[in-house]
């Protein structure tokens, strides 16, 4: 399980690194300055990989374009960042993207619990375009847990999950330390989405589990 710590201010690129993440995810939907710039202080002040996310409104963002629209704004960031989030609503730039050697982590965040039947579906259409998938759901009862790590357990990986809210919040880091989701995303200080651990109070999670299992 990779930390990612998910920012929309730059200058907080030196407090994810120092808390010990392993990436930073640009919110670049909920900067205020120049896209570009702010990508390029990130670059300056830390050695990182880089995820850019332009995330809509419809999956719990702040970006209200259409498609094109957005990659007028994820097009001249390309050439900076590592992994690039593609919303399946975005999926037709996927291609443009991946010819520059971007890995594409293909999301889906969903205000509901889908089946298991459903899950494996959107996972198959998401790895169609994408090389990670990336799906974030919203429980209602503890089954849903359990349909959610069993697919979680299951599918080809890498595969990222993940739950929206506050409710259940602590499989977030069950997802990844048991079940094989390839990243957890996390806040430097200032949550980017509700529910989110800090990058601290993962990597000390982390590290309690590891001292439990070396028992």
């Amino acid at each position: 399980m990779k930390i990612v710590a998910s920012i929309a201010d730059p200058g907080q690129s030196v407090a994810a690194q120092d808390m010990g993440a392993d990436l930073i995810e640009l919110r670049l939907d909920l900067m205020d300055d120049d896209c570009v710039l702010g990508v390029q202080e990130c670059k300056r002040q830390t050695e990182l990989p880089l995820i850019a996310t332009l995330r809509s409104a419809h999956e719990g963002g702040n970006y209200f374009g259409n498609a094109e629209e957005w990659f007028r704004v994820i097009q001249p960031v390309i050439p900076l960042v590592d992994y690039i989030d593609v919303e399946r609503r975005f999926s037709a730039h996927a291609g443009a993207i991946r010819a520059k050697e971007v890995t594409i982590i293909a999301s889906s965040h969903i205000q509901e619990m889908p089946s298991l039947f459903e899950l494996f579906a959107l996972e198959r259409e998401l790895r169609s375009y994408g090389d990670i998938p990336k799906i974030v759901v919203t429980p209602r009862h503890e089954e849903d847990i359990i349909e959610l790590i069993s697919f979680t357990h299951a599918a080809k990986k890498p595969v990222c999950t993940g739950v929206m809210g506050t409710q259940f919040r602590t499989v977030r880091l069950i997802l990844g330390l048991l079940f094989g989701s390839e990243f957890v995303y996390c806040h430097a200080g200032t949550p980017t989405a509700e529910g989110q651990f800090s990058v601290a109070e993962v990597k000390a999670a982390m590290a309690l589990f590891s001292a439990r299992g070396n028992r």
